[in-house]
């Protein structure tokens, strides 16, 4: 199963339109297709951005984050990133390259393509959302 890393702008995406984001999250983490990667520090965030006022002109965003978040505390597997990075310039999204090296992730899924503008870390891809959502859909074609 493919370990992935999922930024907070995508978490966000998937709750105000049923786009790639919605269809990362409810047809493949939700459904157990893929295993999404999370440390403590990138939960805080989670919680965080997604109980900001702003987000209330959405219809029950903030009810249908509290149902995400729970998913996410419930399935998503937890690790504790060792080293510590400086390669993006946003200094607080490095936190997303920790745990990408720390989980082994296959992919880092991020709408932040300003900040992420390398297309790999080791051997981790940096794809957009669309970009993962078509990769995934060549791979379900394979024989």
């Amino acid at each position: 199963m493919q370990r992935i890393v999922i930024d907070t702008n995508v978490i966000i995406s998937s709750l105000i339109q049923k786009s790639y984001p919605y269809t990362i999250i409810n047809e493949l983490f939700i459904d157990d297709k893929i295993e999404m990667c999370v440390s403590e520090e990138l939960m805080a965030e989670y919680y965080d951005v997604l109980r900001r006022e702003k987000f209330a002109k959405f219809q029950d965003f903030f009810a249908r984050a509290e149902v995400l978040l729970v998913e996410i505390e419930t399935k998503a597997k937890m690790f504790n990133p060792k080293i510590r990075l400086q390669l993006i310039s946003d200094l607080d999204d490095n936190k997303i390259l920790e745990l990408a090296d720390e989980c082994l992730a296959n992919f880092v899924i991020t709408g932040n393509t300003t900040d992420f503008t390398f297309p790999t870390y080791k051997e981790t891809k940096i794809v957009t959302p669309r970009e993962y959502w078509e990769i995934h859909n060549l791979r379900a074609l394979e024989p």
